[in-house]
């Protein structure tokens, strides 16, 4: 009995000493869950890709190096090139709006003269007398500028921040690629769990992985072939470019494909192509804003066996509580918890109590 009695207090003081070291973990790792998190993502998806260099490379570090340039190659450059001509079309834009402006004495003037056009062609049906557009306007062009100043400021403040996870993502993806068989191994091992349940469970996250990069290339895909079309068709420059690029914004909650149209919409307004800008506005709002919606829930609920409707509020409870990041965790953590249910539920059945 007092064996018993000591056998168990050392399990409880074990227990309370890994809980107090797992917290710790948690907090030294808790500035680089995102990086980390992003390298498992990247690493589950490009697995067979790696399986494949595995087999004709010798030496695990050699494989593991060219899977992570490799992924460097398909993702960061293509990246890059593509941000170096995004900021060439906009600074050839800004030229040319600049150059219409000064005709009117300058942004301000030109966008409250532009505006005041809108104005009086909707005071013929609404009546706006005791509107203040220009004060309006000029108490919203300053807040954008503070806003711009402030976004920018803080862009500089987080560069370093954004090299370091960088550097910590692709430095975790390589151990991934080339540990990674072994790291699940020993997390199987020290799971209380059978064999075959926790590979139900490493399953059910690794589908949800790949259902959710599936559900935001969909989405990427549509959202950018509609842009593309409604740039083509309303005659704006360079449609195939902004069509990538809203694919690529696509992958931001909140904003998403709209930090792309809308501004478009907006430009073609203030250069007197109301009726341009118009259309873009309500197609971009009604369309390519709400595809996100559709697709993205029916491709992972499709590929993951997930209810469509748990993986709306998936991505929505996701996004809201871990940022960009919960487009991806929060489908996970969904997931892993129906398997842990359902092998709760085939516990029971098999262990009936009474």
């Amino acid at each position: 009995m007092p064996v018993e009695r000591n056998q168990l207090t050392t399990t409880f003081f074990l227990m309370a000493l890994a809980a107090i070291g797992l917290y710790f973990c948690y907090l030294i790792a808790r500035p680089f869950l995102s990086p980390i998190f992003l390298a498992i993502m990247i690493a589950i998806v490009f697995h067979p890709v790696h399986a494949r260099i595995q087999q004709r490379v010798r030496g695990r570090n050699i494989a593991a190096l060219i899977s992570t340039f490799l992924v460097v190659l398909v993702v960061i450059i293509p990246a890059v090139g593509l941000g170096i001509v995004v900021s060439r079309e906009i600074s050839g834009l800004y030229r040319l709006l600049n150059e219409k402006s000064a005709e009117q004495g300058g942004w301000n003037p030109y966008v409250i003269h532009a505006m005041e056009r809108l104005v009086g062609w909707a005071g013929q049906y609404i009546d706006l007398s005791t509107f203040d557009l220009r004060g309006a306007l000029v108490r919203w062009l300053e807040q954008i500028s503070r806003f711009l100043l402030s976004w920018g400021a803080h862009v500089v403040r987080n560069i370093i921040s954004f090299l370091v996870e960088a550097v910590a993502a692709f430095f975790t993806l390589f151990f991934l690629f080339r540990e990674g068989g072994a790291m699940k191994e020993r997390t199987v091992a020290v799971l209380p769990l059978k064999a075959g349940q926790a590979e139900r469970l490493f399953t059910g996250i690794s589908d949800s992985i790949i259902a959710n990069v599936y559900g935001c290339l969909a989405v990427g895909a549509a959202q950018g072939s509609l842009a593309s079309l409604a740039f083509w068709v309303l005659g704006l420059p360079s449609p195939v470019l902004w069509g990538v690029v809203t694919a690529l914004f696509s992958l931001i909650p909140i904003f998403g494909s709209a930090a792309v149209w809308a501004p478009a919409a907006i430009i073609l307004m203030a250069g007197g192509h109301w009726w341009k800008g118009l259309i873009l506005l309500g197609f971009g709002g009604a369309i390519i804003g709400q595809i996100d919606n559709v697709i993205r829930p029916y491709v992972i609920s499709e590929r993951a066996k997930l209810h469509t409707l748990l993986v709306f509020f998936a991505l929505l409870g996701g996004v809201k509580a871990f940022g960009v990041m919960g487009l991806f965790v929060g489908p996970v953590v969904l997931s892993a918890t129906l398997v842990v249910l359902e092998m709760l539920q085939e516990a029971n059945l098999e262990h009936p109590t009474g």
